[in-house]
């Protein structure tokens, strides 16, 4: 086919071969298959913020740090600098985490860099060499179900133990080859200590996760491994090693709103007496 313009470059600079065919299109980027000398991967050439459908990329980039001071005072400001700058953010997100988690132990594509806004890595493929299919288009034993839930539940773990949260998760963000899932599509990735997102993200994740394998094995419906992970990484517990049950016992007791009320009248009485005598005491002195 065609090469496209963007990875023009790439071809130019022998880092591409031929450009096979398209592979996939989505609200992000356009991925293709291409022919690297004697292997074949793919490139990811992200789309243009303006062309992008993710609306949501401001509460994504929130705690990402930018190290170069100009660089960070033009993001901020919006200029065109600054927009161009946090393209490149956006985009050396994803290679930067996949090298992350590649080293975590998360099955993710294997990255082999990120050239002028076009990612190339590795092309999953299914037992017979063809792209691996989405999560979404396979069908699954209520065995396989639990075994596939359990991996993706431990990645997430392993995720969260290297300060990551995907913010995205979802059967369309899963491939699915011979080994079981593989986590795709990390632009969004979030910092878990530095964005007041992460919390709600990992929810939303591994409850997309459960409700999805939960289709096929009913009984992951009544897990709550995302609660069970956060309290552990807030108490900087949370590891590899560490036994997850699925099960969670949150605080039920209702707060006693009246009684916190009474406390805090209390006690601002008691500075406006402490404030009178104090003014007392000085008319007193007088």
């Amino acid at each position: 086919m065609k090469v496209p313009q963007r990875i023009q470059p790439l071809v130019d600079d022998g880092l591409v071969d031929e450009v096979l065919r398209q592979l996939m299109s989505g609200k992000e980027a356009t991925v293709y298959v291409v022919r690297c000398g004697q292997e074949i991967r793919c490139a990811k050439v992200y789309k243009d913020a303006d062309k992008r459908s993710f609306k949501q990329a401001v509460q994504y980039r929130e705690g990402r740090k930018v190290r170069n001071s100009r660089r960070a005072r033009a993001m901020e400001k919006g200029s065109s600098f600054g927009r161009n700058e946090q393209e490149k953010v956006w985009q050396n997100a994803e290679v930067d985490a996949l090298y992350r988690l590649d080293n975590a132990g998360v099955r993710v594509p294997e990255p082999y860099g990120c050239f002028d806004g076009v990612l190339l890595m590795e092309l999953v493929t299914d037992v017979d060499g063809f792209a691996a299919p989405r999560l979404g288009d396979v069908s699954l034993t209520p065995e396989q179900a639990v075994i596939d839930h359990n991996k993706v539940i431990h990645y997430v773990r392993l995720m969260l133990c290297d300060g990551l949260i995907h913010g995205d998760l979802s059967e369309f963000n899963v491939l699915v080859d011979e080994h079981g899932p593989v986590i795709i599509d990390l632009p969004q990735a979030v910092d878990a200590s530095a964005n007041n997102n992460a919390k709600w993200m990992l929810e939303r994740d591994v409850e997309n996760m459960r409700l999805y394998y939960g289709q096929y094995a009913p009984e992951l419906l009544e897990k709550k491994y995302a609660k069970e992970m956060w309290a552990l990484y807030e108490l900087g517990e949370l590891n590899a090693e560490v036994e997850l049950t699925g099960h969670f016992d949150e605080d039920t007791e209702s707060a006693d709103v009246e009684g916190i009320l009474d406390e805090i009248n209390a006690a601002r009485e008691e500075e406006l007496e402490r404030l009178a005598r104090i003014e007392s005491s000085e008319e007193v002195e007088q």
